[in-house]
């Protein structure tokens, strides 16, 4: 009997081939979105502010509401100044010199100069102009020593005394000027518009004046 034998090999059917490139295929699209994925959060990262920036960016926010809030504060101050010294500063350039006008007038000038006794910190634009409205009000004072002077002084100096006491009235309504400048400036700053908290100066004078904005208008 012949012995079986099998099929040649060439005969057989060849063994399913394994797609051996179809793992790779799917490790390297793992690879890209995790690639992605890492580069999306780097950039998130970077754009996203730290601890510290959010930090600085709240004190820079808190710093510029206390400022407005002093700015209005100080506003309304040089308005309520303003009401004060403005007739004694006009009372010195025209009347003749009086000791019991002076002593009033004295009283008035401390008064205005309460408010400047403790001034808080504030940004320099607005310690310029609370500086500005002080160094006025202590021209001012220094105007109504001069008057007094010249109340009680001979009639050989009363004179000079009494030219000195309005040189020095000028003077103060001048350095007021510029301070109700910075202030006009720093309300427009804040948001306020236009706020003007001039004297009432001889044109003269070459003190600054008001600008001719409308009251409250450019905030």
């Amino acid at each position: 009997m012949s012995r079986r034998t099998g099929k040649p090999s060439y005969l057989q059917p060849a063994p399913a081939r394994r797609a051996a490139g179809f793992p790779r295929v799917i490790v390297g699209v793992a690879i890209g979105l995790a690639l992605a994925l890492l580069g999306g959060l780097g950039g998130w990262s970077v754009g996203r502010p730290d601890g510290t920036e959010a930090a600085i960016a709240d004190i820079e926010a808190a710093d510029a509401r206390r400022d407005a809030q002093q700015i209005a504060e100080l506003t309304t101050t040089a308005r309520q100044v303003r009401d004060e010294i403005a007739p004694v500063l006009t009372a010195i350039g025209k009347e003749q010199p009086d000791a019991a006008r002076a002593r009033e007038f004295q009283q008035v000038l401390r008064r205005a100069a309460e408010p400047f006794a403790d001034p808080p910190s504030g940004t320099t634009a607005t310690n310029v102009a609370r500086g500005g409205l002080r160094g006025a009000v202590d021209q001012a004072a220094l105007a109504v020593d001069s008057f007094a002077a010249a109340a009680g002084a001979p009639a050989t100096q009363r004179a000079t005394l009494t030219d000195l006491a309005r040189r020095q009235a000028t003077s103060a309504a001048a350095v007021w000027a510029v301070a109700a400048t910075q202030l006009d400036q720093i309300n427009v700053h804040a948001g306020y518009g236009h706020q003007h908290v001039f004297l009432t100066t001889d044109p003269a004078s070459g003190a600054f004046t008001p600008d001719g904005e409308p009251e409250g208008s450019g905030g």
